[in-house]
């Protein structure tokens, strides 16, 4: 079993910034095996991609609304990811998951059913 925990939402402004963050732990994780990824729910829509980091290492890669403001990156010595997001804007506003799952490379990276596990999320309010 892999547990995935995120942390860091809250309510901001827009244009301004928040860093999620996401803990890993299992029996089973391994950074060097488990794709991450970042997906977002918006109150009465579908979950959404947003980011991913490969298992296989290589750039990010991001969905196009959040590409050039938002910045995933992973720490693998501490089984951590994170979420910089910057510029933020009212269409933000979403609950932000955190997601993991072996081995998987693109282009099934941007697929929620890839994933096994997931954390609980967290809420991030883009308001002014």
């Amino acid at each position: 079993q892999v547990q995935l925990v995120e942390s860091g939402g809250g309510l901001v402004q827009p244009g301004g910034s928040l860093r999620l963050s996401c803990a890993a732990s299992g029996r089973t994780f391994s950074s060097y095996t488990y794709t991450m990824g970042w997906f977002r729910q918006a109150p009465g829509q579908e979950r959404d991609f947003v980011a991913s980091l490969s298992w296989s290492g290589g750039s990010p890669y991001y969905a196009d609304s959040v590409k050039g403001r938002f910045t995933a990156s992973r720490d693998n010595a501490k089984n951590m990811v994170y979420l910089q997001m910057n510029s933020l804007k009212p269409e933000d506003t979403a609950v932000y998951y955190c997601a993991a799952g072996p081995h998987i490379s693109w282009p099934h990276l941007v697929l929620e059913n890839r994933y096994n596990y997931w954390g609980q999320g967290t809420q991030v309010t883009v308001s002014s």
